[in-house]
């Protein structure tokens, strides 16, 4: 038992160390919810650590994504990932490498959801690896956000269900991820570039982004509807509401939110 309150400790401080987004509605969730939620978004930041890594090469990507999911299928065996990660441990951040942790610390009647949305997160991104993130349709850009984002609802979703039977529309939890994931595109747009990619299709410029982000928020509107149960509507709420102002900050022409509109927002949601 003892090593498992370790565990759990050390999973919230890797995610306070990996987003400050997540983290802030993930500490407000009562247990047994706050180490699920928790755990599940430190398996999917893992698999995205390596997507986005900077340092290697597309090959290794994509072998190390689509073994990750082939191992997430079955028994995850820490052996055999910690032997595939080896070559590349020191590049690799803490919350990638302890993927097994991460797992370990999640409740055993949900961990294969768990597994399982992140298994085809995986195969997901290795596919958008292999095509170098070329995006020419609005068709691929639902394709891409639903692999790295819209599966997060998804597997939100199950996480509700399994905790207290909350039911939710599946449509508009990747909505709801998509989203998040449009207003983060935005938000990053140059940084991306820089590194020599685009989210847009080929027909679109910034303004189709802020209506395609716009569009999805309002499924995350609606898909918060459905949700009764305060806990879980107020860790929904956070980042939705983020994600709204933030939009808004970049219409204005502005960079990001201030800290202190985060905190007045986060205080508004839960003081409502």
């Amino acid at each position: 038992m003892g090593i498992d309150k370790k565990l759990q400790k050390d999973a919230m401080r890797v995610l306070k160390d990996t987003s400050r987004t997540f983290y802030i509605p993930i500490s407000l969730l009562k247990s047994p919810l706050k180490m699920t939620v928790g755990s599940a978004y430190l398996c999917m930041r893992a698999i995205d650590e390596i997507e986005d890594h900077e340092q290697l090469d597309a090959e290794t990507k994509q072998k190390l994504l689509l073994t990750i999911s082939k191992l997430l299928k079955g028994t995850f065996d820490n052996e055999v990932y910690e032997q595939l990660i080896k070559p590349y441990e020191v590049q690799l951040p803490e919350v990638t490498i302890r993927l097994g942790d991460w797992i370990s610390v999640c409740p055993k009647e949900i961990v294969d959801k768990v597994k399982e949305s992140t298994s085809e997160m995986a195969d997901g991104m290795a596919k958008w690896v292999e095509k170098d993130w070329v995006i020419k349709t609005k068709e691929d850009l639902d394709d891409y956000t639903y692999y790295v984002a819209g599966l997060v609802g998804v597997m939100l979703s199950d996480i509700w269900e399994w905790y207290d039977n909350t039911k939710t529309d599946r449509e508009l939890a990747i909505g709801y991820g998509r989203g998040l994931q449009a207003v983060n595109m935005l938000r990053n747009q140059d940084e991306d570039a820089e590194r020599g990619v685009q989210f847009l299709p080929e027909t679109w410029n910034r303004k189709d982004l802020f209506s395609y982000a716009d569009e999805n928020l309002k499924m995350g509107d609606q898909y918060i509807e459905s949700i009764k149960t305060k806990n879980i509507l107020v860790f929904c709420k956070i980042p939705l509401e983020l994600a709204k102002k933030t939009l808004k900050a970049l219409k204005s022409g502005e960079e990001k939110m201030s800290r202190k509109e985060v905190e007045t927002t986060v205080d508004e949601i839960i003081s409502e």
